[in-house]
């Protein structure tokens, strides 16, 4: 029972993540050493399905728990405090460096697993500084063929950054232009099912249905790769994933939205990100 509480918590620390722009849901996975846990169940949920969704069901309530209850609080907490958050998801990224590298040292340091840590680290930055330039014009989605095939792609798109460690699934939707899209139709849909008004009920689900389609096809598609990569090249995968996650501060801080520095807030920052390591490596060891 215990075991099942402490997934669940993960779980919300995955799904609070996944909704914040810069953070990463996969690299949670990965600090809190869970990562091949969730990809092998996900890939084996058909030939060990009983086993997969016992495996998964904690981390899935925890998951919609804290997107559900928790993002609301999170996007408090960087309006009121944005150093002392971004700190703390930084402490909760790094806290799991040392489990990842336990598995790199497992086949020797080459040439190939150092370009495959830069160019992974590289790839973070250059999203962020894209999604800089190209984040804020929101395109629009309607109950159309066309924007069927779109919600249908940005689904398999969100799914990918979702479980791959050190992108962020909100970050891509802002650089392609659909994250605020997304969430709005998120929120417009539930004050309909509220209110019950038919004509916003068909409409989101117009939209949420072949971006729901989408999610679940790029979440099998995806965890078949990373898992087939996981077993037949451990070590310069999780070279690839190291790079991602020791580039991730630099979203995360610049999409803090810091904007004064203050002796009291470095102090709290300081013990957020303590207490960010000291929590991810203790939830690893779990």
């Amino acid at each position: 029972m215990l075991k099942f509480i402490l997934n669940i918590l993960k779980g919300v620390i995955i799904g609070v993540a996944n909704i914040i722009p810069g953070v990463s849901g996969g690299t949670m996975m990965v600090s809190m050493g869970i990562y091949d846990d969730i990809i092998g169940s996900i890939n084996n949920l058909f030939k060990e399905f009983k086993k997969s969704i016992l495996t998964l069901l904690p981390y899935v309530i925890g998951m919609a728990l804290g997107i559900v209850g928790f993002a609301k609080a999170i996007e408090f907490l960087f309006s009121l405090a944005p150093i002392p958050t971004a700190l703390l998801f930084i402490g909760l990224i790094f806290g799991g460096i040392p489990m990842i590298w336990k598995r790199i040292k497992k086949e020797k340091i080459n040439w190939l697993s150092v370009v495959l840590f830069l160019l992974f680290f590289a790839l973070v930055i250059g999203l962020q500084l894209l999604g800089n330039h190209q984040g804020e014009a929101a395109k629009s989605l309607d109950f159309s063929v066309a924007h069927i095939f779109v919600g249908l792609g940005l689904g398999v798109v969100a799914a990918a950054t979702m479980i791959i460690p050190g992108v962020s699934g909100s970050m891509i939707m802002m650089v392609l232009g659909y994250y605020n899209t997304i969430i709005g139709a998120i929120n417009d849909f539930i004050s309909a099912l509220v209110h019950f008004e038919m004509a916003g009920i068909l409409k989101g689900f117009g939209i949420l249905v072949p971006f729901g389609i989408g999610v679940l096809v790029g979440i099998f598609a995806v965890a078949k790769l990373i898992h087939w990569l996981l077993q037949k090249h451990e070590s310069k995968t999780y070279c690839a994933i190291l790079g991602l996650i020791v580039a991730s501060p630099y979203p995360v801080y610049v999409n803090a939205g810091v904007t004064s520095v203050s002796p009291l807030m470095i102090i709290i920052g300081i013990v957020a990100l303590a207490a960010g390591l000291i929590g991810a490596y203790k939830l690893g060891e779990k």
